[in-house]
């Protein structure tokens, strides 16, 4: 994949808010060191600096077709972004605290465009149930995955099934909301732009959190 260097650097170091950002211990891909760097989560697209002053990044992963693992390493809070296929690179990563490794793995798993699809069909779904008058369907479950993957957990990139109890019968648990992308490839949304679909979309999603935030303070 060819990228423009000047653009990206851009991107990555533009005013908007980031998804997720911190200190992260990178190993190296030679050498069994790691490094401290500063990393920068902007969709799906994973920038690592020198420092936090630094403006320009040292190198960027794109995070599509990969999973997050946690595994056993020298250092404490360890994972991995691990890619499909045999010459596929592996980035091992280290956190500074447990629930900074959490964090990280979460957001991490949610960053691709195909778990933005996902939240988009259930978004669509909830609506159309809620503008029908019933009540909107539950989350499908996610796909089955064994606990272990050569000794580690795994993180799966799907959202988690929403349990049936954990909102009054007669109101549904607050949607997610569309993560900020630049477009949604695939699916029934190709040919509408993603501000327009956010404007759509915003209205309904809040008015329906709000509603549930009201029960939530009436039990």
């Amino acid at each position: 994949m060819k990228l423009n260097e000047r653009s990206l650097a851009f991107y990555a170091t533009c005013d908007a808010p980031a998804d997720n950002a911190g200190f992260l211990y990178k190993k190296g891909g030679r050498h069994a060191a790691y490094h401290r760097r500063w990393f920068v989560l902007r969709g799906n697209m994973l920038f690592y600096f020198e420092d936090a002053a630094s403006r320009e990044p040292v190198g960027v992963i794109i995070l599509e077709g990969c999973t997050v693992e946690l595994v056993e390493a020298a250092e404490e809070f360890a994972f991995a972004v691990r890619f499909a296929g045999s010459r596929a690179r592996t980035y091992v990563l280290a956190a500074e605290s447990q629930a900074a490794m959490e964090g990280w793995v979460k957001a991490l798993s949610r960053a691709s465009f195909d778990y933005l699809r996902l939240v988009v069909r259930e978004l669509e779904q909830q609506l159309e149930a809620v503008r029908a008058g019933g009540r909107p369907p539950l989350a499908p479950r996610p796909r089955a995955l064994p606990p272990k993957e050569n000794g580690c957990a795994v993180w799966s990139a799907e959202p988690p099934a929403t349990p049936a109890a954990a909102a009054p019968a007669s109101l549904p648990a607050p949607p997610l909301p569309p993560r900020r992308r630049a477009s949604v490839p695939n699916g029934p949304l190709d040919s509408v732009p993603f501000t327009q679909l956010h404007e759509w979309y915003g209205q309904e999603v809040r008015a329906l959190r709000s509603q549930w935030l009201r029960s939530q303070a009436q039990l």
